[in-house]
């Protein structure tokens, strides 16, 4: 009896072996997905040449390119020194070509999963907007910090990138609001920002000039010192010290009140002491102010010191050198009253000597009368 199960279970065992060999040649089989990537990146400029690529497996025949939203296909064979990759140039990237991409690969007419979505942004497609910083470009940790993107292009949608140098974004991501509020700021703020306008999740503008922001508070202040003194006439040279006692190779001097991005010296040798000296140049009353500097490292050159003391620098002399500036009017009378002095000496000088010609005359007549008589 036992033997006679065990045959049949082999039995049933064999005959749907068979049955489903058959069946199972019949059915595709689904190769493994690709990987794809691009070059230079995933976001390239308006214009610029781009190439998709494309690996699979050796045994790959074609590769195909999909671009999300379109019917059609590209096609491309396999490379004859390495059959598991394909690629796919783009000469001049523009609008059309920003999409999401995804590709896959056929070998021995048995076709692979598509690969992950690549999405291909494509950047300056219109004019670069502004980014500024509330409160400033060197704000203390612990402070808010918001940063805003303006441009006179109608758009409502807003990306902000950081360090783009460092690790380009794989996209960017929209807001509709131009503010970029950052909270309470520490020292992963610190760094190079850029903000873009878009037309869509893939066209972008060109970016804005990069905004450093720079972050003070991280180590021990710096001296800030003036040579030959804080109160100088206007004109001459004045140079500000900026002395650090903690290792530096970098320093800053900023004005209170003033936009313009703080000044920055960079020196060979870090160890301390260290002293780094800013000359101002011919001052004027401009230069008259409020100054404070910051050391830092290059290795963290968005990461300053606290602040020095507040140096007043007072500019001398500035008022009370200049004379008030007369008008065209008054010049005008001035040469007038000039002239009528001139010739009036001249005419008092020519009746002087008419008089003495006619004094001189007489005399001689009187002598010549005298002679005669």
């Amino acid at each position: 009896m036992r033997g006679s199960t065990t045959t049949l279970t082999f039995t049933a065992l064999l005959c749907l072996g068979m049955c489903w060999g058959p069946w199972d040649q019949g059915q595709p089989e689904v190769l493994p997905k690709p990987s794809i990537w691009a070059d230079p990146g995933t976001m390239v400029t308006h214009g610029s040449p781009v190439t998709i690529w494309c690996q699979g497996s050796l045994l790959a025949d074609v590769y195909h390119l999909y671009k999300e939203g379109d019917s059609v296909y590209w096609e491309a064979k396999a490379l004859q020194g390495s059959r598991n990759k394909a690629w796919f140039h783009f000469a001049s990237s523009s609008s059309s070509d920003a999409r999401q991409y995804q590709c896959a690969y056929q070998s021995r007419n048995r076709s692979s999963e598509r690969s992950d979505p690549l999405p291909l942004v494509v950047t300056g497609l219109s004019r670069a907007p502004s980014l500024s910083s509330q409160p400033g470009l060197l704000v203390l940790a612990g402070d808010n910090l918001t940063l805003q993107c303006r441009s006179e292009a109608g758009f409502g949608s807003f990306a902000l990138t950081k360090d783009e140098g460092l690790s380009p974004p794989l996209r960017l991501e929209g807001q509709q609001s131009p503010d970029f509020p950052l909270g309470r700021v520490s020292r992963a703020h610190g760094g190079q920002y850029r903000c873009y306008i878009g037309h869509n999740s893939y066209s972008w503008s060109a970016p804005s000039a990069p905004l450093d922001i720079l972050i003070a508070g991280m180590h021990r202040k710096p001296s800030l010192s003036a040579r030959p003194g804080a109160s100088v006439p206007q004109g001459e040279n004045v140079t500000l010290q900026c002395r650090s006692e903690v290792r530096s190779d970098t320093f800053h001097l900023s004005k209170e009140g003033s936009l313009a991005a703080p000044q920055h010296l960079r020196l060979q040798d870090p160890a301390p002491p260290v002293q780094a000296n800013f000359t101002l140049r011919a001052v004027t009353s401009a230069h008259s102010g409020t100054y404070r500097c910051y050391s830092s490292h290059s290795t963290a050159p968005h990461l300053l010191s606290i602040p020095s003391d507040p140096l007043e620098l007072q500019v001398s002399g500035a008022p009370d050198s200049i004379s008030p500036p007369q008008n065209k009017s008054d010049s005008k009378s001035d040469y007038t009253v000039q002239n009528l002095i001139r010739m009036g000496l001249a005419a008092s000088v020519l009746l002087l000597l008419g008089v003495l010609l006619c004094q001189a005359r007489h005399d001689r007549g009187g002598a010549r009368d005298v002679t005669q008589s």
